[in-house]
């Protein structure tokens, strides 16, 4: 069995990210392999000064040295990265070509490309910045409105491409699909070293044929996932169509109060699946390129269909009149008017739910996941052992 070493920077405020991270540690353990776990937390940030967590995000002596160790004593076979910043830092893969250990990077969204990671300027998607070097984010402030902090982003990694971290020190990337791959391709990354392979939930069984009834939103009430784009749509729906909303963030005053709106807050994993067997379609009204949102693989393993924007990964995710419906993103009056026409035909709704499931049972299963991800991990160390020979 594989050895494997996985490595994560834990966010202050814990999100689908981090649920993947475990997901796949679980997967990894009940096939038989020992999975080894290298952590920091950005909760750390909270007694560490601006000069020290910048010096952090280029190199951190910290990490290479543990993760050297950790690689020795545990005799890694593979190192799988999640998310370097802005602790763990890029010295984790000097660490493993140290120790010629290969690594597997899974790309969960786009700061290789984008300082911000978004893609995200003024409500819309923004590329300026990939394929050259990101200055353009640094003089509009993109990640959290600070020059400053876009700055410290922007020179790291471009830094790390002159090094040549990005394009020798990582065995294998994984897309969560074609179309964040191609965005990849176009800021840089070696075309031959990403892979695509999805996220995945275990969904249990297929759900019992029930009524369902009303609209579900998951997710963080921010900005970018197109919150004011909800609050828009229910305004012109009134009560005709209800939401239940699940979830925390700071444009939760933009839903709260209006008519036929529940707001559930933060619930656990478990209820919000409960919820998402009763309801008649999620909603995902996001402004920016979602890579492969978690919540959509649940939603599709309770066989719930999804209303999208057509935008990014998601037009390609969601396929528009068989598993869900897409409409034009950041219009208000085209979500309601897409949620208010799904809402009053529940057959054709049932119908589509059933596509869901069939879609989550063919690719997004933790059977099919774990067949990808060890195809994965084997070539990545077959690549090594090929050039260390």
């Amino acid at each position: 069995m594989t050895n494997v070493l996985v490595v994560h920077n834990a966010y202050q405020q814990r999100g689908g990210e981090d649920a993947v991270v475990e997901a796949e540690i679980e997967l990894l353990r009940s096939r038989g392999h020992a999975v080894a776990e290298y952590r920091r937390s950005n909760d750390a940030l909270n007694g560490m000064g601006r000069a020290q967590a910048a010096l952090q995000t280029f190199w951190s002596k910290q990490t290479e040295r543990e993760v050297g160790a950790l690689i020795a004593a545990q005799r890694i076979d593979v190192l799988h990265v999640h998310n370097t910043f802005p602790l763990i830092s890029p010295s984790v893969y000097w660490a493993a070509a140290k120790a010629r250990v290969p690594v597997v990077q899974t790309l969960h969204n786009f700061r290789l490309v984008c300082p911000q990671a978004l893609m995200l300027r003024n409500d819309a998607p923004c590329e300026d910045c990939v394929g050259h070097v990101p200055w353009r984010g640094v003089v509009h402030g993109c990640y959290r409105g600070s020059k400053a902090q876009t700055g410290v982003l922007a020179a790291m990694v471009t830094m790390h491409r002159g090094l040549g971290t990005w394009r020798d020190k990582v065995t294998r990337y994984i897309a969560l699909n074609e179309f964040c791959r191609q965005k990849f391709i176009a800021g840089g990354l070696p075309a031959e070293r990403i892979v695509v392979k999805p996220n995945f939930v275990d969904a249990g069984p297929a759900p019992a044929e029930t009524e369902r009834q009303g609209v579900l939103y998951v997710g963080r009430l921010s900005q970018e996932k197109g919150i004011g784009v909800l609050a828009d749509a229910m305004r012109r729906l009134g009560a005709s169509v209800p939401l239940a909303v699940v979830g925390s963030g700071p444009q939760a005053d933009l839903l709260a109060g209006l008519p036929g709106v529940t707001m559930h807050g933060a619930l656990p994993g478990e209820q919000v699946m409960a919820l998402m067997r009763r309801a008649q379609m999620l909603v995902m009204p996001s402004i920016w390129y979602e890579n492969f949102p978690r919540t959509l693989v649940e939603a599709f393993g309770c066989g719930l269909p999804v209303v999208a924007s057509r935008l990014g990964a998601m037009a390609h995710l969601v396929k528009d009149g068989h598993d869900g419906v897409l409409f034009e993103a950041g219009s208000g009056e085209a979500l309601a008017a897409a949620l208010a026409s799904l809402a009053a035909e529940p057959q054709r709704c049932a119908a589509m739910g059933r596509a869901a499931r069939q879609t989550y049972e063919e690719s997004l299963t933790p059977d099919a996941n774990y067949t990808q991800l060890m195809r994965i991990y084997m070539d990545a160390i077959a690549d090594a052992r090929s050039l260390s020979a």
